[in-house]
């Protein structure tokens, strides 16, 4: 008979950690009354996310198996595992389990409840070598509550008479409720107390632990099957309280899985139904349908429209407590992704609910944070100018696909001003580029930034106001005419080598406004060691830059683009299994060391599956279908074993010990919702012959009319020195003042006060546009609200055109 002690010992536990990043399976009910989530890996439930879905409450929750003369076994590290969905495109999963060894299998049904927030497992026991009677299985699970590991309670306690396993963190509870008796049961400390400790020495959960508190903790059940037929449901509930978190699994067990299995595969048909089909050669296209369920499995019950990037921590067996938020974050840029490919689907209610989002998390400024909570709250407050354009562009897109009409579209204009506004006075140089590391003049900011001013001024047009149109189109002409200027150089004798005379960088820094060569200057290569941490701005490539054909600001044969593919493809392609990958950019650290080790502030960049949809979309634009089909099945074959998409692929020779093979998923963030987005929208594409997501202003205004810029414009955060000879010199400040300037060294003065843009700007336009090359123009500012000089001369040169 076990022994029964009130508190187990070894408190705190030894240091909490998350787990795998490699889900091959993340499901949830499309019901607001089941507000959990869950993940698989191993073949055991990962991380568990609730009330919110960035939220994570678990750790893992698995099996282990003891039987005679000290056998142990535990499923996810002594088992080869099979996943699958129980019907194409339908998250609810069916798990088998064989021991390597040989001696006995586990399947699992797993599912959330659609009626309340409850993940409900069942589970068959098969004996492959003696009978099920000479084993034991026990649960064990790791609550997390609510992204920790630390300062969490667990007990043993009974409703009803019926033995619950609990646990609670930061005022969340969860309970483990069986359809059978458990033999026994256990609260412990991970590492020291715990039930594998016990499991793992002794084969059976010896001493029983009422309650383990303010620790690392653990729980483990044996189940108590039936002797004739070792078959169990599991239900594990969440509340608010233990009674809450308890009532709910035993409610869900008395209604039993089948009515709640039936319940969630129905909500799920039903939505998959009403999705466009974009099936590849008839049926139905499991990579399609996986797409989309996870876009959906990824959003939360309780706030429409928000969709977290994954829900997965990326080298989480590394990261303990204090990466509080994985990647289960809303970021506005992966977010308005998203948007665009539940719109390739067919789900414009979705894209709709995503633009609602945005609106109510704007900040007063205009700009969205760089990634936030559910609740709005930043968690990084970066300054990423694509993220502050992006939301303009879904507005854009619903508004010409007819979607945004009404009330949503009168909701939605404030914020596109206020967007626009924003980046009026702040762009085009970004304080972050879209990887979220370096400052300057991004060739894909700049797409973003350029294409959603044009995108606004359509849209603020139709709302009557064609001033605001104007400076809008105007904006974008000067900063449209002068990518090349900030951002197309290269390094001489890489350039020689290729046979291009040039190529777009990745990224210029942010005094490239006046300079005469991109090339000049570092960047900074901020996840390497430091003897690796700059590299000459010239020798840093991209495929960032695709994005200027993307948003339809370059034909895909102008020659700077062709150039650029060419240096691209020479420093950044790689051939894996699966067909060609590409690195975000040089001498990118993101990655694994070298030996596999995980990521830990340095590694080595690998391959990102998703730049291979974004090249499929160039080689569309550029009149090459059968290469963008092509790269589209590369695109699908780097999925993992559960057809989800990894952020990165694993680029050289196989190290089994750490799960890393050849061209298969690394272990960074799997699934990465942006990049079953980018699918998505690839499937629209190659169906409609044409980049779904390209807007077309910038294609006829830049590509077909070829319109010029008529002015340059000059800000504090924008100090120009020198202005083309032909054009008007525009001055732009945050509050009204009085321009008082000289084209003759003072000799002569003229005053012209700012008049506001509707924008939140107030600008005043110099006519110097007829000074002659060499001429110089002195200006200051008499601030009108305040009464006071700058008391400062601010010098433009006139150069040649």
């Amino acid at each position: 008979m076990a022994n029964v002690s009130d508190v187990a010992p070894g408190g705190p536990g030894i240091e909490a950690r998350w787990t795998s990043s490699a889900k091959n399976g993340v499901g949830t009910a499309l019901s607001r009354h089941s507000p959990v989530w869950f993940t698989l890996s191993h073949g055991v439930l990962n991380e568990i996310y609730y009330p919110r879905v960035d939220s994570a409450c678990t750790r893992d929750f698995g099996l282990i198996v003891t039987g005679p003369e000290g056998y142990f076994s535990e499923e996810k590290r002594h088992c080869q595992s099979q996943t699958a969905p129980v019907r194409t495109g339908i998250p609810a999963f069916h798990v088998t389990n064989t021991a390597h060894d040989g001696r006995y299998r586990i399947d699992k049904e797993i599912i959330t409840d659609p009626d309340r927030p409850c993940v409900l497992q069942r589970l068959t026991f098969t004996a492959l070598t003696g009978d099920a009677a000479d084993y034991r299985v026990h649960a064990l699970l790791a609550p997390h509550l609510v992204n920790a590991g630390a300062h969490n309670a667990a007990w043993v306690g009974e409703v009803e008479g019926v033995q619950i396993l609990f646990a609670v963190g930061q005022s969340r509870y969860l309970a483990l409720a069986a359809s059978v008796p458990w033999r026994a049961a256990s609260a412990g400390f991970v590492g020291v107390s715990d039930g594998w400790q016990q499991l793992h020495e002794t084969g059976r959960i010896d001493p029983q632990y009422h309650r383990a508190d303010d620790g690392n903790v653990a729980l483990v059940g044996e189940i108590g099957f039936a002797p004739d037929r070792a078959t169990a449901e599991l239900a594990l509930g969440f509340g608010q309280t233990e009674h809450e978190a308890a009532a709910y699994a035993l409610a869900s067990l008395a209604e039993g899985f089948d009515k709640a299995k039936d319940g969630y595969v129905a909500q799920w048909a039903a939505w998959q139904k009403g999705l466009r089909p974009l099936a590849r050669n008839g049926g139905q296209h499991a990579p399609y349908r996986t797409s989309a369920a996870t876009l959906a499995a990824h959003h939360a019950a309780d706030r429409p429209g928000a969709v977290v990037a994954s829900l997965s921590i990326p080298w989480g067996a590394a990261k303990g407590d204090g990466d509080l938020g994985g990647y289960h974050l809303v970021w506005p840029r992966d977010l308005v992704e998203t948007a665009g490919g539940f719109l390739a689907a067919g789900d414009a209610d979705e894209a709709l609910a995503i633009l609602d989002y945005l609106r109510e998390v704007q900040e007063p400024s205009g700009r969205w944070p760089q990634n936030l909570w559910l609740d709005g709250r930043p968690y990084w407050r970066g300054v990423q100018m694509d993220e502050c354009a992006f939301p303009i562009l879904l507005a854009d897109m619903l508004s010409r696909m007819d979607h945004l009409t009404g009330a949503a579209r009168d909701r939605a204009l404030p914020m596109v001003r206020r967007a626009a506004g924003y980046i009026l006075m702040n762009g085009p140089a970004t304080a972050e580029d879209r990887w979220e590391e370096d400052a300057g003049y991004s060739p894909f900011s700049l797409a973003v930034e350029i294409a959603a001013l044009l995108g606004a001024a359509d849209l603020l047009e139709a709302d009557n106001d064609a001033a605001a149109a104007t400076h809008l189109r105007e904006t974008a002409d000067c900063w449209n005419e002068q990518v090349e200027k900030w951002t197309f150089a290269g390094d001489p004798d890489f350039c020689q080598s290729v046979g291009i005379s040039g190529h777009y960088v990745r990224i210029a820094p942010p005094g490239a406004t006046d300079r005469a060569n991109a090339t000049d200057g570092l960047t900074a290569i901020r996840n390497q060691t430091p003897d690796r941490s700059t590299l000459p701005v010239g020798e840093v490539i991209s495929p960032d830059a695709l994005a200027l054909v993307r948003f339809g600001l370059r034909a895909a044969d102008d020659p700077h683009i062709l150039q650029t593919v060419k240096a691209i493809d020479h420093a950044l392609r790689i051939e894996l299994p699966q067909g060609p990958l590409w690195y975000r950019y040089t001498g990118d650290g993101y990655g694994e060391h070298e030996d596999g080790a995980p990521f830990d502030g340095t590694g080595k960049g690998r391959p990102w599956p998703l730049l291979a949809g974004e090249r499929a979309h160039y080689e569309l634009a550029a009149g090459h279908p059968k290469a963008a089909e092509a790269l589209l099945a590369t695109l699908e074959a780097s999925a993992g074993d559960g057809g989800l998409l990894p952020e990165q692929s694993w680029d050289a020779p196989d190290i089994p010990e750490r799960e890393l093979f050849l061209g298969r998923p690394s272990g960074s963030a799997m699934p990465l919702v942006w990049a079953h987005s980018e699918h998505l929208k690839l499937l629209r594409s190659l169906e409609d012959g044409a980049v779904f997501d390209m807007p077309p202003q910038g294609v006829k205004r830049y590509i077909r009319d070829k319109t010029p810029a008529t002015l340059r414009i000059w800000r504090f955060n924008n100090r120009i020195t020198q202005v083309r000879q032909g054009k008007t010199l525009r001055i732009e400040l945050a509050t009204p003042a009085m321009v008082h300037w000289s084209g003759d060294g003072w000799a002569t003065s003229t005053d012209v006060k700012t008049v506001p843009s509707s924008l939140g700007s107030h600008f005043a336009d110099l006519p110097v546009a007829k000074m002659e090359p060499g001429a110089t123009l002195v200006f200051t500012l008499f601030w009108l609200g305040a009464g006071t000089w700058e008391n400062t001369d601010f010098t433009i040169g006139i150069a040649q055109d």
